[in-house]
């Protein structure tokens, strides 16, 4: 087999790189030279974070603010069009370096936000594959609005009741469909015709693959229905490998932290103290922001389940003094623990942990999968209500709250699905055995002989 050099970029926020430096991780520990790239300022807030792979080296593309600490704030459009210039000039450049060194790319791996990355692949000549980092269904959902030929998109505009039947599944309704795509969505201006450029690239490139940061046994029918149009491959999950091989010590993290640790990791001291599978497990992401609300009412409908939780939230979401003072009081029975960050895989991973009431990102979605850790889901924006409708009535692993049309989780509701999820009820028990499933057919598809374990090296045998 040709030794491969695979070229990896990524947009610079920590859902994205997450999955990409897996997947540079699991690339190296075959023997390919990988080479992981994000834009300057990405790179140097992740220094002396990232892993030490051996085949895996590291450098970094401009998207025009280098120098910076963070873009220009409110202008998205502008900060993308400066992304595309100086990145596709830098991205560029460093795939002649490479050609001038001896060690040619042989292959650009580029995922969500970067579609310009396929146009440069094809300038120097070099083969390239989008990396989708949202679940299959998404990504069917995106190809059958946005695809050429019979997209549900007719002259930029969509209908408010528009709904999606992808064969095998439930029919997707406008509410659970990725937000950005509705019209009325503040970022369908920016989004929807970016995820065009994307279908449109992969459409007119014969050849191009797709990897699915997913699992055939998981998202079969959705694979089936891009594999109509696309070269798919499902190379995931993109979880570190410990979290499958309990033998392996090396890979516990994914690398690559964009914020500060708590070093002292007290809450595993904490987690140990309790009872297996009886804590509540609550993160929402890096991106998500919620009110103080939306605090207030989970904060409330926690404690009123009378379950211990862990939950995991941005200084900058408890800074509030009057929130400080609620939550120190509530807590002073040291039945819940707050802290600004953890590490979500090996909290997932604790056997006293037995549900985790997330955004239902498509990261956290797996990384429950994979631990076999029940889900209550909570999804704000993008995909991840296409997330919490496949936990909620297709995988059967989770329960979606309900908002009645609210943004906001009353208290209420999320003590009632915390009632049901780790209840003695019949459901309850069904999908607690649903979430153990998973997990089992996850760990499978990677060892040895498995679905991924053998497209990943189709992929390397392939190109």
């Amino acid at each position: 087999m040709k030794h491969q050099h695979f070229l990896i970029t990524c947009f610079p926020i920590q859902g994205h790189i997450n999955p990409t430096l897996q997947l540079a991780k699991n690339l190296a520990c075959l023997g390919a030279a990988v080479t992981f790239a994000t834009t300057a300022r990405g790179l140097k807030r992740l220094q002396d974070r990232l892993p030490a792979v051996h085949g895996l080296s590291y450098t970094s593309f401009s998207d025009g603010h280098d120098d910076e600490n963070t873009p220009r704030a409110g202008d998205f459009t502008t900060y993308m069009a400066d992304f595309r210039r100086f990145g596709s000039e830098t991205l560029t450049k460093i795939l002649q370096e490479s050609f001038d060194d001896g060690r040619p790319v042989t292959y650009l791996v580029y995922s969500l936000l970067l579609p310009w990355a396929s146009t440069v692949a094809r300038n120097m000549h070099v083969p390239s594959a989008f990396l989708a980092i949202q679940c299959a269904a998404a990504f069917a959902i995106y190809t059958r609005f946005f695809n050429s030929d019979d997209g549900l998109i007719h002259e930029g505009e969509i209908e408010p009741s528009v709904s999606v039947n992808i064969q095998d599944l439930p029919t997707f309704s406008s509410c659970d469909l990725p937000t950005f795509i509705l019209p009325e969505n503040p970022m369908n201006s920016n989004m929807g015709p970016m995820m065009l450029e994307h279908i449109q690239e992969l459409e007119n490139k014969p050849g191009s693959f797709v990897l699915l940061n997913t699992f055939q046994e998981l998202e079969q029918e959705a694979i089936k229905a891009l594999g109509n149009k696309l070269n798919v491959t499902a190379v995931g999950p993109l979880i570190p490998s410990s979290f499958f091989d309990r033998n392996e010590s090396t890979d516990k993290s994914f690398g690559g932290d964009l914020f500060s640790k708590n070093e002292d990791y007290i809450y595993f001291q904490w987690l140990d103290s309790k009872q297996e599978k009886s804590v509540v497990y609550v993160a929402f992401g890096s991106l998500v922001v919620m009110n103080k609300e939306q605090k207030i009412e989970i904060l409330h409908g926690l404690v009123q389940s009378k379950r211990p939780f862990l939950w995991a939230i941005r200084s900058s979401d408890s800074e509030e003094e009057d929130l400080k003072n609620l939550f120190e009081n509530e807590l002073k029975n040291g039945d819940g623990m707050i802290v600004t960050w953890c590490s979500q895989t090996e909290v997932l991973s604790h056997k006293s942990v037995g549900c985790f009431v997330t955004h239902c990102g498509w990261n956290s979605t797996l990384e429950s999968l994979v631990c076999g850790v029940p889900l209550i889901g909570c999804p704000h924006f993008s995909d991840q209500t296409t997330n919490a409708k496949l936990v909620d009535e297709v995988w059967g692993n989770g329960v979606r709250a309900r908002t009645n049309g609210e943004v906001v989780i009353k208290r209420e509701e999320l003590r009632k699905c915390l009632d049901v999820v780790m209840g003695d009820g019949d459901r309850g028990k069904q999908i607690r055995k649903n979430a153990s499933k998973w997990r089992d057919l996850a760990i499978e598809a990677v060892n040895d002989g498995g679905s991924t374990y053998c497209n990943l090296r189709k992929v390397m045998e392939s190109l």
